[in-house]
């Protein structure tokens, strides 16, 4: 009579069992890397030019904290408003007001970019999270702009501190914007899953903005300087992120010898030359 094996050795089997399917099923969607590094310096061009206007924007603010196009550009978003509105873009901003929660998403996703074997892109999700927000709290400091008042436009959530660049949209870009060009560089868009990389991460990139800007927490100008100097810190992660991935750091063998992933060119086959008798 066959033995059965303990629960606790049938549960560890299953468990490694739909980890290593979920490892190969990730390994198989990924581009080879010279189509990743062809992408990457694209996007780390597009992310420098953006912030060409940044340091000039802070310095303008800086020196004239009110501007009329934002308090018109905030009548306009306010214009408005509805209770569908209003609950949607509360929800946006949720995860930059409760940074506990925040940080919970970003642990659970760089842990599963580790499972899958992402072990370097993993600690780069952490690692441009923990640098956004010292910097954003510096860059405020610096410009000490305030934050929009009730006797301009409506302020639907009253927040504290000042208000240029937005640390909603910088966190977002940092987390989200890094997720989406992960997604971007790295796979094919064979599977649902590659979508879901693309879809949802740019959502929250691009909807964190208005709605900082619909609850009158922030200037239009304050979330163009976020997204400009979140675009420069993306941009500068993914070059080092592609010096870092390019000469293997943390970067698991792969076992299966067609699984060329990491060949710096294609691979092309040799014409065949038919022997001469």
């Amino acid at each position: 009579m066959k033995q059965e094996k303990p629960v606790n050795e049938q549960m560890q089997e299953n468990v490694e069992g739909a980890v290593e399917k979920v490892q190969q099923e990730v390994t198989e969607s990924r581009d080879p890397w010279y189509m990743v590094s062809r992408r990457a310096q694209f996007l780390i061009v597009a992310y420098l030019i953006i912030f060409v206007a940044f340091s000039a924007l802070a310095w303008f603010v800086h020196v004239h904290p009110i501007l009329p196009v934002d308090i018109v550009i905030t009548k306009e978003f306010q214009e408005n408003k509805n209770p569908i509105l209003n609950s949607l873009m509360i929800a946006v901003s949720y995860l930059g007001n409760q940074p506990i929660v925040f940080f919970g998403l970003i642990a659970l996703t760089a842990l599963a970019f580790w499972v899958v074997r992402l072990r370097l892109e993993a600690l780069f999700i952490i690692g441009l999270s923990v640098i956004s927000t010292p910097l954003n709290i510096l860059l405020k400091y610096l410009v000490s702009r305030p934050r929009p008042t009730a006797n301009l436009v409506d302020v639907f959530q009253r927040a504290t501190g000042q208000s240029f660049p937005s640390g909603h949209v910088m966190s977002y870009v940092a987390f989200w914007g890094l997720i989406f060009s992960l997604g971007l560089i790295l796979f094919r868009r064979d599977r649902w899953w590659n979508y879901v990389l693309l879809i949802v991460p740019a959502f929250f990139v691009v909807m964190v903005g208005p709605s900082r800007i619909y609850l009158g927490d922030h200037w239009a100008s304050d979330v163009l300087g976020a997204y400009m100097i979140g675009g420069l810190l993306l941009g500068l992660t993914l070059w080092l992120y592609m010096f870092l991935k390019g000469r293997g750091v943390l970067t698991p063998k792969l076992r299966k010898p067609e699984e060329h992933l990491l060949d710096p060119q294609p691979r092309t086959r040799r014409p065949h030359i038919p022997a001469q008798s």
